[in-house]
């Protein structure tokens, strides 16, 4: 039995661009598609396809994950970053007030 797996466009080894944002929604399972045929060769080629497939779609779910932990990680990283130069705007406002201020009273 000679099984060749063959590589379409829009998989893992070749996606359809590099970019993940730009690339193409999953296709549904084959679960989800209506059967062609009945006869249990069929069935069980389907089966076999759909185990295939799984590792891919696990792999796509765990990279969007990925992309959405690195995404929270930049956001949280640049409110601290903005709550830092807000405390140092509003100590230095501080020290103008203060500055003015003895340079009022004298």
């Amino acid at each position: 039995m000679n099984i060749r797996k063959t590589r379409t466009p829009g998989t893992i080894d070749r996606p359809l661009t590099h970019d993940p944002k730009n690339q193409a929604p999953m296709t549904p399972t084959l679960s989800e598609l209506p059967a062609r045929t009945s006869d249990a060769l069929a069935s069980h080629q389907n089966r076999n396809l759909e185990m295939q497939l799984m590792p891919e779609a696990l792999a796509r779910a765990h990279m969007q994950q990925r992309l959405a932990e690195a995404e929270q990680e930049r956001r949280s990283v640049r409110l601290l970053a903005a709550r830092r130069l807000q405390r140092r705007a509003e100590r230095a406002s501080l020290r103008a007030r203060r500055a003015l201020a003895m340079a009022v009273m004298q």
